[in-house]
């Protein structure tokens, strides 16, 4: 189906790239609500941490939507956006991702030329399809479901069209927005996402921190069908890893456990705030819960920096990623800093290796 369809001219809005070098690392925030905190307190802990990063060297620093949800407090993603890249002057700051079946693709449009107006340069617009919520939450958010994620490559092609330069004759215009350079990207958790990213030429970013049951596929069908663009010649893609770093293997572990205990309690229907970590957390559970967990926290690192090293250079190794996003769900914000500190200095000592291709004549890839 995608194939027959006519998407039309692409904006170049992406530039070269280095062919060889360090894979760049960039961190993924939820802005998690730790038990006891409040929203206030991680909004302000989110801007310290792309503060941190942008320091360290990570490339870009995106925040995630989801609704309903007591430990997350990016729901509202494009005003969080605003206030990250307020506080930052040179990383890249961005949505990880807008969910576009919530939204009309205008809304946007308008939102992200907005945030593209006031930090040129720097904002990157991630797409998904998933509601990031269920579906009570979603027909609050969109009064009703008449909205079908089947269409999500059709409203990524109108999102596109309204970043082009304006027509003389088009009736409707995203202002701002119209010819603004703001780069899409297509965020998957399964092979649909695949799918559009490489008929659309766009980049691509998996959820391999949650969802790496069907990474390799994924990334089988991206690269070998992708089809060049105007924004992109070559595939890039995008894996996101967890990052539990600390002094030594038996400290992460235990912060780990944060995060263990808020994926069990969300898949038991419980969503709840980042608890504190819990000494001995796995050895408590069912079997069920312990496989769940193996299962969709393959993608992991977690022990002191030799062992972070090792778990990154194999899973670069298997993936050969154009690029990691990190993410660190700790309860503890020092720590948590800490953690992607450790990351920092660990990707300085992975061996180099080609990360992309060079462009093809007449296409540009500036905003990678």
């Amino acid at each position: 189906m995608l194939a027959a369809l006519d998407f039309g001219p692409l904006r170049s809005m992406m530039g070269s790239m280095d062919n060889a070098g360090q894979i760049p690392f960039s961190v993924l925030d939820l802005s998690p609500i730790t038990l006891g905190g409040d929203a206030g307190r991680s909004l302000r802990n989110s801007l310290d941490l792309a503060q941190h990063a942008e320091r360290w060297g990570f490339r870009r620093y995106w925040l995630a939507e989801h609704h309903s949800m007591p430990g997350i407090a990016s729901a509202a993603t494009s005003v969080v956006i605003c206030h990250v890249a307020s506080g930052t002057s040179t990383i890249r700051v961005g949505s990880g991702g807008i969910m576009l079946p919530n939204h009309s693709p205008l809304v946007i449009a308008e939102q992200f030329g907005t945030l593209e107006s006031l930090f040129p340069g720097r904002i990157d617009l991630g797409l998904g399809r998933a509601p990031g919520s269920d579906q009570t939450t979603a027909r609050a958010l969109r009064r009703n479901l008449a909205t079908d994620p089947d269409q999500f490559p059709q409203d990524v092609i109108e999102l596109l069209q309204y970043f082009a330069p304006a027509a003389p004759d088009q009736r409707v215009i995203a202002v701002p927005g119209a010819g603004l350079n703001v780069p899409l990207w297509i965020l998957g958790s399964s092979l649909f996402g695949a799918q559009v990213a490489a008929a659309l030429g766009l980049p691509f970013a998996f959820a391999s921190h949650f969802a790496p049951a069907m990474m390799m596929q994924a990334i089988e069908i991206y690269r070998g069908r992708f089809r060049p663009s105007q924004q992109l010649a070559h595939p890039y893609l995008m894996l996101g890893f967890n990052i539990f770093a600390a002094e030594s293997d038996t400290q992460a572990r235990l912060l780990a456990t944060s995060m263990q205990q808020a994926f069990v309690n969300l898949r038991s229907g419980r969503p709840s705030q980042l608890p504190p970590p819990l000494e001995g957390y796995e050895s408590h559970l069912p079997p069920a819960a312990k496989a769940m967990l193996a299962d969709v926290l393959a993608s992991s690192a977690i022990g002191s920096p030799d062992t972070v090293r090792r778990g990154l250079a194999a899973f670069i190794e298997r993936t050969r990623p154009d690029e990691l996003m990190l993410t660190s769900q700790i309860f503890d914000h020092a720590a948590r800093l800490r953690s992607y500190e450790i990351a920092a200095d660990v990707q300085k000592g992975l061996p180099q290796r080609e990360v992309g291709a060079p462009s093809a004549p007449g296409l540009r890839e500036s905003s990678i």
